[in-house]
């Protein structure tokens, strides 16, 4: 007669519908001696185990992954568990800390692409692994559409009480408005944030202000059936943090009404503390302590799953170790997009944005794919020590 299986092991990381850095740890069984990681059914890693608990590190495909943890027993006795949904990110773009750097190369080449940009534009980009970026009307600000849909998704899960369950109301709502972008959606979060879109709006505006960022302002909720007229807020410029090395200032204000706004800076800044909060770092754990690591690692996820071309993820086309997470924002006047970029040797970060009050174009979009391309190409070539 055959021996029982061993027991099988209980996993903490990685975790279905969220990203992973390649961090597999848990518990096996008191009989398990070896535990064997695999990705989509091949072998990442074999180690002998010193006790009942596993902590280890193993380099994920980028991408859509399936992860099976085995522990072996002396007797031959095996047991596995299988993970699915989850989003493989490379270790190398683990959230830490880095110094802001301008980097004057990088900076000429991404003003001459947005001199050919009609009407105003902005960005902001960095390598969240280095330090180094460039910026230009950073702090300039623009109608913020749909880009602040970020915002909201984090104000819910912030007030949420752990990841919410697959079919559950705002699991459902949450994938609706990042996914498609739908802006029922946000406005159905918003109600359920505080009761209305203009008092939820406040609570994502009161989260933005918690992580310091002033010039972004959600104001309402989105018009369902879209106008012509652009939302957008008041002029006021701001000077640039005394600490940052990339310049980030106003250079040129479009001039538009009232309603929702955002900067480049502000965007950025706010996909860096998403990032951060994925590992338990960075400003969002202490200003949102509702919000946890396992909801940032779930939100991270619905967002590698948006497919926007010819935006940032125009990336994905021409490099196939290559991951964009990212969340655009367009009307008649306007058109954004912001991300982080994950490539073999780390991340960076890009917010792109376009304004004109003749209207813009898909060229607008192409802009931004265009920036993250040259930063990406950028990186890659500092990376090997030509740049």
């Amino acid at each position: 007669m055959d021996a029982p299986a061993l027991p099988p092991p209980a996993l903490e990381q990685p975790a279905a519908r969220q990203v992973s850095y390649g961090l597999v740890s848990g518990r096996a069984a008191r009989e398990a001696r070896v535990v064997v990681v695999s990705a989509n059914e091949r072998v990442l890693a074999v180690k002998r185990l010193r006790g009942r608990r596993f902590w280890l590190r193993v380099p994920l495909p980028t991408g859509e992954v399936t992860i099976r943890v085995a522990t072996l027993g002396v007797d031959g006795r095996r047991s596995s568990r299988v993970v699915r949904d989850v989003f493989g990110l490379p270790a190398a773009a683990r959230p830490r800390a880095s110094r802001s750097r301008n980097d004057p190369r990088l900076a000429a080449d991404l003003r001459r692409l947005e001199r050919r940009q009609p009407g105003t534009a902005a960005f902001f980009v960095q390598s969240l692994t280095t330090g180094d970026g460039a910026a230009w009307n950073a702090r300039a600000r623009f109608p913020a559409a749909s880009t602040l849909k970020l915002a909201i998704a984090l104000a819910v899960l912030a007030r949420h009480s752990g990841i919410p369950p697959p079919g559950s109301r705002v699991d459902a709502l949450l994938r609706e408005m990042i996914v498609p972008s739908d802006d029922e959606a946000a406005n159905e979060l918003l109600v359920w944030l505080a009761g209305s879109t203009s008092a939820g709006g406040y609570r994502v505006t009161e989260l933005l202000r918690s992580l310091r960022l002033v010039d972004s302002v959600m104001y309402g909720g989105y018009e369902v059936v879209r106008s012509a007229r652009a939302p957008s807020g008041a002029r006021r410029p701001a000077a640039a943090p005394a600490d940052a090395r990339i310049p980030v200032r106003v250079d040129e204000q479009p001039a538009f009404g009232i309603g929702k706004y955002t900067t480049a800076w502000d965007m950025a800044s706010l996909w860096r503390a998403l990032w951060l909060a994925s590992e338990g770092r960075g400003p969002l754990p202490s200003a949102q302590p509702g919000l946890t690591r396992d909801e940032a690692r779930y939100l991270l996820w619905l967002l590698a799953h948006v497919r926007d071309v010819p935006k940032l993820d125009s990336l994905v086309a021409r490099s196939p170790d290559v991951a964009v997470l990212h969340k655009a924002g367009w009307i008649s006047t306007s058109r954004h997009d912001t991300g982080l970029v994950f490539w073999r040797g780390g991340v960076l970060v890009a917010a792109v944005m376009t304004w004109s009050p003749a209207g813009v174009t898909l060229a607008a979009d192409r802009l931004a794919g265009r920036v993250a391309a040259t930063a990406l190409r950028r990186c890659r070539e500092r990376a090997s020590g030509r740049g």
